[in-house]
């Protein structure tokens, strides 16, 4: 019988424990700098970070996702004053949304230095770059001492991990070192800009507003459509078809909320299993159902934990009650939309 592989070692990383802290992060800094793969919470999304300098490190993260070449990856340093490694102009505008937005959820896509491979970026001119604000990551890059590059820890076009079990359950062995830091705290992903051009344009929708950016760049070009086929694309996060669990997500009106739950009664009664993510479960009947905050930052927290447990529960159907349609919610119904989600009868 073929030998199942191993999970791969999972440390448990506490802030308020400096001497365990330090040597988990001593152990991931090395497991970098020989070029294995570490997946590691950042205030969105589990990383699975490399050594963004090293070519083999770097395919080492495609191979383990499945990803393919034309999705370039985000690169992570630990302070402002360490993106010229990765950057070889930095223009005002983004000192600025680095003054008001960093460490945080907001990627840069700026012109890249020779230093950064072409694997990170698609062999585009440009490379993303980030500072993200959680201190396990802020750790890591710091003691491995160089650029970090990291997509989410999870296979191609499946949800993003918000807890290190999420990282386990989909990439297991491929993956060298977790490092547990518990639950993300935004639980998406982040706004990517791209300053490259005349004019800034927001490429995705993530942790940091659209009306917060604005105040800082003025009105942004709206997100446009990713390139088709196997053209490299800007930024990652803009395939049609992105963070989607197995199963069918059927969007439903709130005034529906009693025929959805009599649908799904019936559906679970024929033998399929049946999710419900709504604002208010308490008459509903299925299979998995999990009742969603009414406001949006605590709805993004949650949002991939209940993808996840989707999946977990083998449901092939989820009904999503329909969100707000405030600009706070932009990101979220963003979110939804490439997970598949599809009104009522569609």
């Amino acid at each position: 019988m073929p030998s199942i592989a191993p999970d791969p070692r999972v440390l448990i990383v506490d802030a308020d424990d400096a001497i365990a802290f330090a040597a988990a992060i001593d152990e991931a800094a090395a497991a970098i700098r020989r070029g294995g793969l570490v997946a590691f919470p950042t205030e969105t999304v589990y990383g699975l970070g490399a050594d963004a300098l090293s070519v083999a490190a770097v395919l080492r993260i495609f191979a383990a996702k499945g990803r393919p070449a034309f999705n370039p990856l985000i690169v992570h340093v630990a302070d402002v004053s360490e993106v010229t490694r990765v950057a070889r102009s930095v223009p005002p505008l983004a000192r600025e949304l680095a003054a008001a937005f960093w460490p945080g959820p907001l990627t840069l896509v700026l012109p890249r230095t020779e230093a950064i491979p072409d694997a990170v970026t698609a062999g585009l001119d440009s490379v993303g770059v980030r500072v993200p604000a959680h201190p396990v990551a802020r750790a890591l890059i710091e003691r491995s001492a160089v650029p970090i590059a990291a997509p989410s820890a999870n296979a191609f076009t499946r949800v993003s991990p918000t807890t290190a079990s999420h990282v386990v359950a989909q990439l297991g062995a491929a993956v060298d070192l977790v490092l547990d830091g518990g639950p993300t705290a935004v639980g998406i992903e982040s706004t990517v800009v791209d300053l490259t051009g005349a004019r800034p344009t927001l490429l995705r929708l993530g942790g940091v507003p659209r009306e917060a950016l604005e105040r800082v760049t003025g009105p942004l070009e709206p997100v446009r459509a990713g390139p088709s086929g196997d053209a490299p694309r800007p930024a990652p996060g803009m395939l049609e078809r992105h963070y989607a669990p197995n199963a069918r997500l059927i969007g439903f009106a709130s005034s529906q909320r009693a025929e959805i739950w009599a649908r799904a009664d019936a559906l679970v009664r024929e033998g399929t299993r049946v999710g419900v993510l709504a604002f208010d479960v308490t008459a509903a009947t299925a299979t998995y159902r999990v009742r969603l905050p009414c406001e949006s930052t605590g709805y993004a927290r949650a949002l991939y934990a209940a993808l996840h447990a989707l999946d977990d529960a083998a449901c092939s159907v989820a009904f999503v009650e329909e969100l707000p349609r405030s600009a706070d919610w932009e990101a979220i119904a963003d979110r939804l939309r490439r997970a598949g989600l599809v009104a009522d009868g569609a």
